[in-house]
């Protein structure tokens, strides 16, 4: 196969440092897998889970620094008892078997681990189960053996060529001030997926986590499905329901980091810091206060590898996005440095022990499920990410487009609308590596949490609050409302190879993201999404649904995400920008005041039918154009084929090529 710095002269002075990349991953693969498929050899989740044997209840545990295990739970008064404690087996292996009489479906249950010098309870590491008290906030371990176990309805493996990526979180997908369920979310959120079109639906704080706020990313128990929002029988139901309409379903897989809690997660399980972690200062990540893998740890990577085994297994997921990418790929986790050439991503700290896992992690998915997706969010733009591995790659699918967020903050912050420039907005939104595919957003969850703001937020501000009605044209909405739908459209329309919303901006979902916590009173009034809202005729949320379901269904049916782009037209005079892709013409004018009735541009020949015009009065627009026109190129003075078009301000017109 090609290697990465044959068609990239730049990275012609890192041949070795990419060649020991590929040799490391494939060397260990050879060693976990002795010459065959990871898959047959990382089986952790088999051997440590909770299950049945025997007519036995069988419990296991890797604790090499403990001297004492007990099992407590509500089946012998949470004490200890020597009938329960767990018997050394070799290797740091504890075991302890128990008639299945003796423990039933939904009991509580802990460790209580001894070693020397400390004591304390703790939940076991492979643990597919857990809850918490309401009133007391503490969590238990919970055996998970239903009468009825799940039956799969959906066999179908779904494949996904270019992802229309619809970002979510369970917990706020429902109008209620409260923790929202998988079942009201399969009721009530993915019929508007499905009718949407989005292809792919993205799920947030899946894995377990002691404190909601976190968004999932601080990881308790990394092979529990968080209890918050319903039971694993609930989760598969809802996961088939998505396969049955054809989307694929990723989860958002933390790897990069764990909980400090000792009580509830991997943290000091057997009284040592360095279990499952680095020794010292290594071992705690400075700026997310968590604990940090040691990848280079067998237990570590097989650990971890079986996790995601154990998820797309268990629950018939379709990938993962990895997050926390760029802390793991470097030893200072990329903190407080700029990533401005080749150099910083080879000779600048590289963890190669984390390069090497994420290797084997995206091997053993594609053993799982060859059409299986895989995302790594990375800020840094390290060469080869998402490329083969034969190619010196990771070997990831997809990598995310962090700069066109950034991109479109920093425009809509810091410059005027007369300042925007045609070249450099084209440039930011293509500007990707031709050897690794890409997923772009405008905007995800980042850009909606407190502290930050959407990017509706921040074009209209205040005005959201008093001038939403349609019957109202303020001129901060109008604007608002125009480069929304252009912002979405011209960032999807430029993607490298998949695109990604979060869950309600696709209708400029009003304010932010704030978590119930101590500072707002433990409020659930901004950790929920007003659905309503799109569906009133009286309110501007409703066109702009429209518009963005319009988009996705458009690119999903033409596939437009797998054909090339041309750009035609990049005039910073005008703030006109025109592109080709496919049989398609993406036509905007990011004129802030001038309407132009007859721009003229050099187009391919033919004749080109309007198909999405965001002026249109169905999209909150003002219906300035006649849509019903076919536009023909018409040969100039210089024998070049020139397309004419109407071209109003802040609009966008897609035209289709007929003839």
């Amino acid at each position: 196969m090609t290697m990465l710095y044959d068609n990239d002269p730049w990275l012609n002075p890192f041949r070795d440092s990419i060649d020991a990349r590929k040799k490391r991953i494939l060397d260990a693969k050879a060693q976990i897998a002795s010459g065959g498929r990871i898959y047959n050899s990382v089986n952790n989740h088999l051997y440590y889970t909770l299950h049945k044997e025997d007519g036995c209840w069988v419990f296991r545990e890797w604790a090499p620094t403990a001297t004492r295990i007990y099992l407590i739970g509500e089946f012998n008064q949470w004490k200890k008892d020597a009938r329960f404690a767990l018997q050394p087996c070799g290797g740091g292996n504890w075991e302890l078997r128990v008639p299945e009489s003796e423990i039933t479906h939904g009991n509580l249950y802990k460790w209580f681990v001894e070693w020397p010098g400390g004591a304390g309870e703790r939940i076991p590491a492979y643990a597919t189960r857990c809850v918490q008290d309401p009133q007391t906030k503490v969590f238990s371990a919970q055996v998970w053996d239903p009468v009825k176990p799940y039956r799969w309805k959906s066999r179908r493996r779904i494949r996904i060529d270019n992802p229309l990526i619809y970002e979510t979180h369970i917990g706020m997908s429902s109008e209620a001030e409260a923790v929202a369920t998988f079942t009201s979310f399969r009721e009530n959120v993915l019929p508007r997926i499905i009718d949407l079109g989005y292809n792919t639906i993205q799920i947030m704080a899946l894995q377990e986590h002691p404190y909601y706020g976190s968004f999932g990313y601080q990881v308790s128990n990394f092979f529990a499905l968080s209890s918050r929002y319903g039971t694993p029988e609930e989760f598969k139901e809802l996961v088939d329901e998505a396969h049955k309409a054809g989307i694929a379903v990723i989860m958002d897989i933390v790897h990069s980091h764990a909980v400090k809690n000792e009580a509830e997660g991997l943290s000091r399980l057997d009284g040592s810091y360095t279990t499952y972690f680095h020794a010292g200062d290594r071992g705690n990540h400075p700026a997310w206060d968590s604990r940090c893998f040691d990848y280079g740890k067998g237990q570590t990577q097989f650990f971890l590898l079986s996790n995601c085994k154990y998820w797309m297994e268990e629950y018939h997921l379709d990938g993962f996005r990895f997050d926390g990418v760029t802390s793991m790929l470097y030893h200072d986790h990329g903190l407080g440095r700029d990533f401005c050439s080749y150099d910083d991503y080879f000779n600048c700290g590289v963890d190669e022990d984390a390069v090497t896992y994420l290797g084997l992690a995206n091997l053993l998915i594609k053993e799982i499920n060859p059409h299986s997706i895989t995302i790594a969010e990375d800020m840094s733009g390290m060469a080869g990410l998402a490329a083969p591995i034969d190619a010196g790659g990771v070997g990831f699918d997809y990598r995310m487009s962090m700069g066109v967020p950034d991109m479109w903050i920093k425009i809509i912050k810091e410059q005027d609308d007369h300042d925007w420039n045609m070249n450099t907005l084209w440039y930011e939104l293509t500007n990707k590596r031709s050897d690794e595919k890409t997923v772009s957003y405008a905007e995800c969850h980042d850009q909606a949490l407190v502290g930050d703001k959407t990017i509706i937020f921040r074009l209209m501000d205040k005005e959201m609050y008093f001038s939403m009605r349609r019957d109202i044209h303020n001129p901060i909405v109008d604007r608002g409302l125009a480069l929304h739908k252009m912002i979405r459209l011209v960032t999807i329309a430029t993607a490298g190879d998949g695109y990604l919303t979060f869950m309600g901006n696709e209708f400029g979902h009003p304010e932010w993201i704030d978590f119930p916590r101590e500072g707002n009173g433990w409020s659930f009034a901004h950790a929920r999404r007003l659905w309503s809202l799109s569906d009133r005729d009286d309110l501007h949320y409703k066109p702009l649904r429209e518009f963005d379901k319009e988009m996705i269904h458009l690119f999903s049916s033409e596939k437009l995400l797998s054909k090339g782009h041309y750009c035609w037209c990049a005039d910073n005079n005008s703030k006109v920008l025109a592109f080709t892709r496919g049989d398609y013409m993406f036509v905007f004018n990011f004129n802030p005041e001038c309407s132009f009735p007859d721009y003229a541009f050099e187009a391919p020949e033919g004749s080109w039918a309007v198909v999405i015009d965001s002026d249109s009065v169905e999209y909150d627009g003002f219906g300035r154009n006649d849509d019903t026109v076919v536009h023909s190129t018409m040969t100039n003075a210089y024998g070049k084929q020139i397309l004419q078009l109407y071209l109003p301000s802040r609009t966008v017109l897609v035209l289709k090529k007929i003839s």
